[in-house]
């Protein structure tokens, strides 16, 4: 489908496809079997200023915003789910900053993410999931500063990423509303990294607890205002599930593009698989669930750059929709496949466990259902 892109928007696909392509594809292997950071890839981005796309004009970047994430995400994902993780996670992890940041966190965070420095979001603990309102991390107030004790944990891009958002407990006899969100620097004093994670999927991004022992932070780096943690957390996700949406929509269109190819090579019966009718209609159903996909992710993410207050059902709905096709569409490539997409050799295995995990993580899709249902009854 032609979705309308600027000429801006058409070089930045061209560029993200070519790295994807270029650099991504030789190392997909490499990064799956060792679970390393991909630091070469992002620096690639830093350098053909793919992270600049998302963050505005005025602190260095080219102006664009949840779409333009999207945009290069699905790209990268289509070559390699977890890589492009390193990427869209500081997004995530920019967001409160773009969203909730005063000028001179704007000037001094966003201008160092223009240039690639990796950021990460820290929300979730063992205990707070879904239930982000649970969480036991807490920050208490010792004069100018807040003293931060707790766990974080299955933190994206953890013990990599440079600049964190912390979301802690201020007053917790107030539940949600004494939550405050906090920029942290990696190197602060009594923050350190627990374990990596050793995951099935999206092996070519790191995973690891965060660990706050009376680690000391400025009031100066409370995003919004004390108590409004909650609300930061709420509004970043509702615009950075269409980035988990793109990463699932790349990640379909990648594993369609090999069964496209397999197909066509794969021969039974004295001819190409591709002759089949089965084979044909599973195609087919694979490519319209992958555009009704991308149809909606791209509107929800135009809609959210256009200004629009209201985006919560949206956001859910991509979010959910896209990563539900991405798990149907990776588990029906494998059966394409047979027994050669069981095996490492080929790609369709990683892809069914790299989309495994976009149905749970920015919330879960059962949490994403009930956030759609809240909304049908209102006008």
């Amino acid at each position: 489908m032609d979705y309308f892109l600027t000429e801006k928007q058409k070089v930045i696909v061209e560029l993200a496809r070519r790295i994807a392509e270029e650099k991504i594809a030789p190392v997909v292997s490499k990064y799956d079997i060792s679970g390393e950071f991909p630091w070469e890839i992002m620096k690639i981005c830093a350098q053909t200023d793919m992270f600049r796309v998302f963050i505005p004009e005025e602190y260095g970047g080219l102006g664009g915003g949840v779409f333009e994430m999207a945009l290069v995400t699905e790209e990268l994902s289509k070559v390699c789910g977890g890589i492009a993780l390193g990427y869209a996670a500081t997004g995530l992890g920019a967001m409160p900053i773009i969203l909730f940041g005063n000028e001179e966190q704007k000037k001094e965070y966003l201008s160092r993410v223009a240039e690639g420095t990796i950021c990460a979001f820290a929300l979730t603990e063992s205990e707070a999931g879904s239930d982000a309102s649970n969480m036991k991390t807490t920050a208490e107030k010792d004069g100018g500063y807040y003293v931060l004790n707790g766990t974080k944990q299955w933190i994206t891009n953890g013990g990599e990423a440079d600049i964190y958002t912390v979301i802690a407990m201020t007053d917790k006899s107030k539940g949600s509303r004494g939550a405050t969100a906090f920029i942290v620097e990696k190197g602060t004093p009594g923050f350190s990294f627990g374990v990596k994670e050793d995951k099935m999927g999206i092996r070519g991004s790191t995973t690891r607890e965060l660990i706050f022992e009376n680690c000391r932070v400025h009031k100066n780096q409370i995003l919004a205002r004390p108590g409004f943690g909650y609300i930061v957390a709420l509004k970043t996700l509702d615009r950075t599930r269409p980035g988990v949406a793109a990463q699932a929509v790349g990640i379909a269109q990648g594993a369609l593009n090999a069964c496209l190819k397999y197909t066509k090579e794969r021969e039974q019966f004295g001819k190409s698989i591709a002759s089949f009718q089965v084979i044909q209609h599973m195609l087919a159903d694979m490519a319209m669930k992958i555009e009704a996909a991308r149809s909606l992710v791209y509107c929800t993410a135009r809609m959210i750059d256009s200004g629009a207050d209201d985006i919560s059902r949206e956001s859910a709905m991509c979010k959910c929709f896209a990563s539900d096709m991405a798990m149907e569409v990776t588990t029906d490539a494998v059966q394409i496949f047979g027994g050669y997409g069981y095996m490492r050799d080929y790609p369709v295995e990683k892809m069914m466990r790299d989309a495994k995990i976009t149905q749970i993580y920015e919330g879960t899709n059962q949490i994403q259902r009930n956030v759609i249902a809240s909304t049908l009854w209102k006008k």
